[in-house]
């Protein structure tokens, strides 16, 4: 086989990973997350919870960050246990009549009123708990999913330039995590090999120590090959426009957590959309105005075509049909526990998770 064949029947570089956008993986997530918060059925959020799935397992890819989902997933339910323990610990505001067992209450000073230890717990309370902590729990697994889709590399790239230098030591974190984590193993099975303990405080300390010295070297030889390639270079730019850079991006983030605010809460539904979109515009002009001081090319970038739209359009119809359902029928979306009844399945907000499933279907998946 002469070298042009060889070449030839290699075929083209393929990049690793999805070829989507790791931009509208994130956005599809996001719209994912925003759903959660309109509700607590938890039949409406185990949909949630099994569209994510289902994307995850038809397109994540093999590299090492594609395997968080799962860590997301056992934080998830870790957090959903500690919110029904304090419920159960601390007291419910719920009222209930269903009692489950009563705990041993621990009398507290005057300056503690309104708070609870041990006490009466009600069936009612450990519902709205499981409710309360099954939407926050299904938040975490949408933002586990778009961590196990959209590579972080490839993410960093696609960052305004403003925040490119919080982008590099995000993706350098993420990269020496996995090193730690391997110096760790490595260390303590060479322990045991030789017969010393490698766990509890002594054995912690003979481990962590090695595991910190060569991260620290690792780090130090990685800020040097940085500095000789030229990241941290930045452009002069004026007084006025740094100024003017800094009112937007501040000013955008305050509208943004107010918006948010008012979407979250029932009083501020007349306000959050407008004052969301405000923010958001004031920020993106100010990370577009902060990008003037980042000298950096782009190489290769990840084009945003036709499937990307798809798939942040799918998360973004998600959230607006369930906002949409939350405030015509709330009743639906947050079923009662006093009196304590059986959640059921609404039609309409169901039928409204279903395009969060449409990247599974639409978008190609992992090139082979």
């Amino acid at each position: 086989m002469t070298p042009h064949e060889r070449g030839r029947s290699a075929g083209p570089a393929r990049r690793t990973g999805s070829t989507l956008h790791p931009g509208a993986w994130w956005l599809w997530a996001l719209g994912l997350g925003t759903a959660a918060t309109r509700t607590t059925n938890p039949l409406l959020l185990a949909l949630l919870l099994a569209a994510s799935a289902h994307v995850v397992a038809t397109h994540r890819s093999s590299a090492p960050w594609s395997r968080s989902y799962a860590a997301f997933a056992r934080l998830a339910l870790a957090v959903l246990l500690v919110r029904v323990l304090f419920a159960v610990a601390l007291g419910s505001p719920v009222p209930g009549t269903h009692t489950l067992l009563t705990l041993p209450e621990i009398p507290l000073p005057h300056w503690a009123q309104g708070i609870r230890l041990g006490g009466r717990v009600t069936a009612e309370a450990v519902v709205f708990a499981v409710y309360d902590g099954l939407r926050l729990a299904t938040l975490l697994v949408c933002v586990g999913a778009a961590n196990a889709l959209a590579s972080p590399a490839r993410l960093l790239k696609s960052l305004p330039g403003a925040l490119y230098e919080t982008g590099v030591a995000v993706v350098v974190a993420l990269t020496f995590a996995p090193h730690l984590v391997a110096d760790v193993q490595r260390l303590r099975a060479a322990r045991r090999l030789r017969g010393r303990p490698d766990r509890g405080l002594r054995g912690l300390l003979q481990v962590g120590l090695p595991v910190l010295e060569g991260a620290l070297e690792r780090s130090v030889a990685l800020a040097a090959a940085m500095e000789s390639r030229g990241y941290g270079r930045a452009a002069e730019v004026p007084a006025s426009v740094r100024r003017t850079t800094a009112a937007l991006t501040l000013g955008g983030l305050l509208g943004v957590c107010a918006g948010t605010y008012g979407l979250l809460t029932a009083e501020g539904g007349t306000y959050g959309v407008p004052v969301l979109l405000a923010g958001a515009a004031a920020a993106l002009a100010g990370l577009r105005l902060g990008g003037r001081r980042s000298l950096r090319t782009r190489y290769r970038p990840d084009p945003w075509g036709l499937h990307a739209w798809l798939t942040a359009g799918s998360g973004a119809a998600a959230a607006a049909l369930l906002t949409l359902a939350s405030v015509r029928d709330p009743q639906a979306l947050h079923p009662g526990v006093v009196p304590l009844i059986a959640p059921t399945l609404p039609l309409w907000p169901a039928a409204a998770v279903l395009p969060a499933v449409l990247p599974a279907f639409a978008v190609p998946g992992e090139p082979s």
